[in-house]
């Protein structure tokens, strides 16, 4: 089971492990991404590409179910302003065993990074500014290829 959700929506990350619980798996892992508010950022605005951004995510989650031999993959992700505290991304994998479950986790969120076509703009007192791409995320998903 693939469920990918690209959303302007808040999401549950309760419910989303609670649905990945339901596979029969043995191993679950999930990571959920907060807004911080680093340097002074008060919102982060996230656009993306509407269909290409959803497509990219599913063949991720294809990609780490063959990889890793995954029962179940959920990956939500928040498009729209948030605000500081507020969850961006839900990435949760299934698998018998907890290994597969962990590091197929960790490359979903390591490539979406990278990979998906999301644009930011953190929001601050004196102005907004679009975040450039981070060496450290390009260095993580390299690791995968």
């Amino acid at each position: 089971m693939i469920r990918v959700a690209v959303t302007a929506e808040p999401f549950d990350p309760v419910a989303a492990a609670t649905a990945l619980e339901r596979e029969g798996a043995g191993g679950i892992a999930t990571f959920t991404g907060l807004v911080r508010a680093d340097d002074g950022v008060t919102t982060l605005e996230l656009e993306h590409y509407p269909g290409m951004t959803e497509r990219v995510l599913h063949e991720l989650a294809q990609e780490a179910q063959r990889r890793w031999a995954l029962s179940a993959v959920t990956v939500f992700h928040r498009v729209g302003t948030m605000a500081i505290g507020e969850r961006i991304v839900f990435v949760g994998t299934a698998a018998a065993h907890r290994s597969p479950a962990i590091e197929a986790m960790t490359f979903l969120i390591d490539r979406l990074k990278t990979d998906a076509p999301f644009w930011k703009r953190e929001q601050r007192e004196a102005g907004g500014r679009w975040v450039e791409a981070r060496r450290t995320d390009d260095e993580a998903a390299k690791r995968w290829r």
